[in-house]
């Protein structure tokens, strides 16, 4: 017989049958088409992509208010934490792949594929003026010219912020192992500020490349390697800002226990995970 049939703890949680999976997928059907639209610049592209987002949009908000639910509910065990936390790690190790596929493309292009075309005989399969340097303006100087992106300053304080957060979350990690509440709304607080810093010297840096280094994506493999490798980073320090946003309003609304908290400490996690990242970044774009 099983837990539930005496009044106990399930031994573990099912949910009921629910309408969010398939609200996103209509969500997701609507932002691919209006991506491609937007790509290929159809009309349709633009009011599309808007209708994805507000549904997405909506989605999140109903599907994470039930699980807050059933949360604060009681309705999960030990079980059900492992599971999330597994989930949770999953998640970030396919995040990490992720980005392990943009540095691979970066490590290719600069390591293996310049060298092996400068070894090639230029004049008879490429071109006659070929200079096998990174970064490069491509075949035949096709490409505008540019100037790289240095470490120096803002990447460097960028760097700062993100390292400083780093350390803000953790002291209101503690503070809620420790049960002090407004402490944990302070310093988590100060980890979103820091964290929306940092987003708004990305843009002023992306700003500054543009108009005054003429870098831009479009600047051949560099171009397109640096902004897509910053660029997704910024997104996710987005993503990760929102969800500590979250859980500070769910801290002020008393949510949590010193001794059960994975929201926040998935929230920590993918912060942390977002630091390291940006380590990497900072090295092999920006110094190397």
């Amino acid at each position: 017989m099983s837990a539930a049939s005496h009044g106990a703890v399930p031994y573990y949680f099912v949910p009921a049958p629910s309408k969010w999976p398939l609200v996103g997928s209509v969500a997701m059907l609507f932002f691919m088409v209006g991506m491609s639209g937007l790509v290929n610049e159809a009309s349709y592209g633009t009011p599309s992509l808007l209708v994805g987002a507000a549904i997405l949009t909506y989605m999140f908000f109903g599907w994470f208010a039930n699980v807050i639910h059933e949360s604060e509910t009681g309705q999960y065990n030990h079980r059900v934490d492992a599971s999330f936390r597994w989930s949770m790690g999953w998640f970030i190790f396919s995040e990490v792949m992720f980005f392990a596929g943009f540095f691979g493309a970066l490590f290719y292009a600069r390591v293996i594929s310049m060298p092996w075309l400068g070894d090639l005989d230029h004049k008879a399969i490429l071109w006659p003026d070929f200079s096998a340097q990174w970064p490069n303006l491509g075949p035949a100087n096709l490409i505008e010219p540019f100037q790289t992106m240095g470490p120096f300053w803002i990447p460097t304080i960028n760097t700062a912020l993100l390292l400083a957060s780093g350390v803000t979350l953790t002291i209101a990690h503690h503070a809620l192992r420790e049960n002090h509440r407004e402490k944990v709304l302070t310093w988590l607080g100060l980890t979103i500020v820091l964290g929306v810093v940092f987003l708004g010297f990305q843009a002023y840096e992306y700003m500054h490349a543009y108009q005054d280094l003429n870098l831009k994506l479009t600047s051949g493999i560099f171009g397109s390697t640096f902004f897509m490798l910053t660029g997704f980073h910024g997104f996710h320090v987005t993503v990760g800002a929102i969800m500590l946003a979250v859980v500070w309003f769910r801290v002020l609304k008393g949510h949590f226990k010193p001794e059960s908290h994975f929201a926040f400490e998935g929230a920590a996690w993918y912060w942390h995970f977002v630091d390291v990242v940006w380590l990497g970044l900072y090295i092999v774009v920006y110094w190397l």
